[in-house]
């Protein structure tokens, strides 16, 4: 299984091989909404918390007696059908529960991913991508030049400092390793500029 492989320049410079087993398996629907909502899951702070009447400060004096004044018995006005009394069946923050999903299938997962957006061609294999200065001007030359449009993901083997500082300011430009990459981001993503030596620490993660 080939790609063709590209400069920074978009010229094509020759041929890569591709694992049958990231890039030639059948993405599966179901599997991958799986992993997506775990993942989305997991990122949700969930620290929505309402106070019950026994955690609403005041209320300690019973508003009036118990008879003879016509009105309704209440004992205090933090009950829940008073105004700023507490809430009833709200949410309650206990700690937010982590739902796992395993690395094997978190790595399946991944693998149905790229093959996914591999076979919509959307992944552009570049040898390498090198910016001399930290300028957004000539990160966003270099992804135009590559037809990367949209959500872009740049996926690289090793932190670059000068292109994580030159695309910053590109507000649809993510720059991921090979080694943190996941179905979430790739899914996410509408087109990735993926360089030579991240394919090859990329596919070392099935080896």
């Amino acid at each position: 299984m080939q790609a063709e492989l590209k400069n920074v320049k978009g010229e094509p410079v020759g041929k890569l091989e591709l694992q049958e087993k990231i890039f030639g398996i059948k993405p599966i629907s179901s599997f991958l909404h799986e992993f997506v909502t775990v993942y989305e899951a997991n990122q949700r702070l969930g620290t929505a918390h309402t106070k019950t009447r026994a955690e609403v400060s005041g209320g300690g004096k019973k508003p009036w007696k118990q008879k003879g004044t016509g009105r309704a018995r209440s004992g205090s006005n933090r009950s829940p059908l008073w105004r700023h009394g507490g809430i009833t069946f709200g949410p309650r923050y206990k700690g937010k529960p982590r739902r796992e999903m395993p690395r094997q299938k978190a790595k399946i997962a991944l693998a149905q991913a790229l093959a996914s957006r591999y076979a919509d061609g959307a992944i552009v294999f570049v040898d390498k991508i090198t910016v001399d200065e930290a300028k957004t001007k000539n990160v966003a030359a270099l992804l135009k030049t590559l037809g990367a449009t949209g959500r872009v993901l740049i996926v690289l083997d090793q932190p670059d400092k000068n292109l994580t500082r030159a695309s910053r300011n590109l507000p649809n430009v993510a720059i991921q390793l090979a080694s943190d990459l996941n179905a979430y981001i790739v899914l996410r993503s509408h087109k990735l500029v993926v360089t030579q030596p991240a394919l090859e620490k990329l596919g070392a993660r099935w080896n």
